[in-house]
């Protein structure tokens, strides 16, 4: 194919899309590292050594599973292979949320499988349910290092052109990787996004109408479909200054709170919108039955695991539950 009419050759604005589509090498280690030395167990008591402190030196991976569970005893073989294959650019910790609840409870941790990703002794990336090994390799790859082929250089242009506002290009751009992979959920959830985005709900909607059943989970169309329910949910809240009239006359005020996290989160103040939350679980965490947190979980959800503001608020949220 010629650059002429191909999406994926030449530069569109300042985002490199000169790539072609095949197989590419991934990045190898530089040392091999023993397999009983990436793959292990943790507890309560240990999972402040195993997994915060271990990631300081690597990213580890923690699987959150559960005997009874069957798509954990479907994911782990997969899971154990693409780690062992990675050859030491990440770890494994395993906790079975049975003999140690406390620590997937305080996370979030609401179904399983879950592998959640530390880095730098904070939580910064994970999927849930048993995925395919090509996800848990894209997995690695964003928490090790680049090392995906040209599907993915792409994806991760589109998604530069995104953080710089160009909503076109990078729409543009997922619908190239679409037209080449169809099936590929992560341009379809990016896509759908970023119509989202730009205002246009019903092509957003669409595209989640058409995912297939057993892909609908997919976090990032998870994600869409959040902030899709939050908006709506905002509509009958009022507006900020009102609620923060009933802060300053009443600090203690929780409900005027949360629903100005609401709005704030509506009106793209992300960071005081998770503030507001986190100041609620601060003074009383029992509000509603941890209603705080709970809201603060679907903001992640709605936010993605990957943007600023969720990074930033789980590093708060662990802080607070951990200090």
């Amino acid at each position: 194919m010629s650059d002429q009419g191909n999406p994926y050759g030449g530069d569109k604005g300042n985002y490199d899309t000169r790539v072609s589509f095949g197989a590419a090498a991934r990045q190898s280690p530089t040392a091999d590292t023993p397999a009983k030395e990436l793959i292990g167990d943790t507890t309560t008591a240990g999972f402040s050594t195993d997994v915060i402190g271990e990631s300081r030196n690597q990213p580890v991976l923690v699987d959150f599973w559960a005997p009874w569970c069957g798509p954990c005893r479907q994911l782990t073989p997969s899971l154990e292979k693409v780690v062992r294959e990675a050859k030491g650019r990440v770890k494994l910790v395993k906790m079975n949320i049975d003999d140690h609840p406390s620590i997937p409870g305080q996370l979030g941790i609401q179904s399983i499988p879950a592998v959640i990703a530390f880095k730098d002794g904070q939580p910064v990336d994970g999927f849930m349910g048993a995925v395919p090994e090509s996800q848990i390799r894209d997995l690695i790859d964003r928490v090790a290092g680049p090392g995906g082929n040209q599907i993915e250089a792409t994806l991760a242009a589109a998604s530069e052109a995104r953080e710089k506002g160009d909503l076109q290009a990078a729409a543009d751009l997922y619908s190239a990787v679409l037209a080449e992979a169809p099936d590929n959920i992560d341009a379809a959830a990016a896509l759908a996004a970023v119509l989202y985005d730009s205002g246009d709900a019903d092509g957003a909607g669409e595209i989640l109408a058409g995912i297939p059943a057993d892909k609908a989970d997919h976090p990032g169309l998870a994600a869409v479909r959040a902030r899709m329910d939050l908006d709506k949910e905002v509509a009958a809240l009022g507006n900020a200054a009102e609620l923060e009239q009933r802060l300053a006359a009443d600090p203690k005020d929780h409900q005027a709170r949360f629903d100005l996290a609401m709005v704030q989160n509506a009106h793209g103040d992300r960071e005081a919108a998770a503030d507001n939350l986190l100041a609620i679980m601060k003074a009383d965490r029992d509000w509603k039955d941890d209603g705080a947190r709970q809201q603060l979980l679907r903001f992640f959800e709605a936010w993605g695991m990957m943007d600023e503001a969720t990074l930033a608020a789980r590093r708060k949220l662990s802080s607070l539950l951990f200090s």
